[in-house]
């Protein structure tokens, strides 16, 4: 059965990193570009960050540029997200999962197989 697992996430002081992993079982995840979400409470989930398969390319909403890095390890089958420079509003359940469409997306609606996901809060 095809199933993402999300982990790293934590509570993490203003100013702090967290590495997030996105690990598979159940289907090779490099055949398939990996889109990253978060939803904070009371807000619809948003796109973050995706990366393509073959390429690599990689794609970041405006608010975590320079800040976030999305990369993939194929040989260990997951995708990681680096998060560097938290900030308050950044808190949120992440989430990743497979992308549907074969173009660079940060839509949820062109994104099934969706993880558990990962609390990540930022506070002092």
């Amino acid at each position: 059965q095809a199933q993402l697992v999300e982990s790293g996430g934590g509570l993490v002081q203003p100013g702090g990193s967290l590495r997030l992993s996105c690990a598979a079982s159940g289907f090779t995840l490099g055949y398939y570009a990996i889109g990253w979400f978060r939803q904070a409470p009371g807000k619809e989930r948003e796109g973050v960050s995706c990366i393509t398969t073959n390429n690599g390319w990689t794609y970041y909403t405006d608010s975590v540029k320079g800040r976030f890095t999305i990369s993939r390890d194929n040989a260990k089958n997951t995708v990681y997200l680096q998060m560097n420079s938290l900030k308050p509003e950044d808190t949120g359940v992440y989430y990743c999962a497979t992308a549907r469409v074969t173009w660079p997306s940060l839509t949820p609606d062109d994104y099934r197989n969706w993880g558990q996901g990962t609390q990540v809060t930022v506070s002092s």
